[in-house]
């Protein structure tokens, strides 16, 4: 995947595990919860792998 993309469903997963945390909150299901917070922590890595990758890509054009 290109930093974009990685950016980009960094974003849509962290998004998408907030959402499952609040209904898992709201519904009482901690297991739902769980599996929210872990996709928001997908997301998280995925959106530092796409800026790590931007940051490799600058360097390598100041080179």
């Amino acid at each position: 995947m290109g930093s974009m993309s990685d950016k980009v469903a960094g974003k849509t997963n962290e998004l998408a595990g907030k959402a499952r945390q609040a209904a898992g909150d709201a519904t009482g299901n901690h297991e739902m919860k769980a599996k929210g917070a872990a996709q928001e922590a997908k997301g998280d890595a995925q959106q530092f792998k796409g800026k790590a990758k931007d940051a490799a890509k600058d360097i390598v054009d100041r080179a």
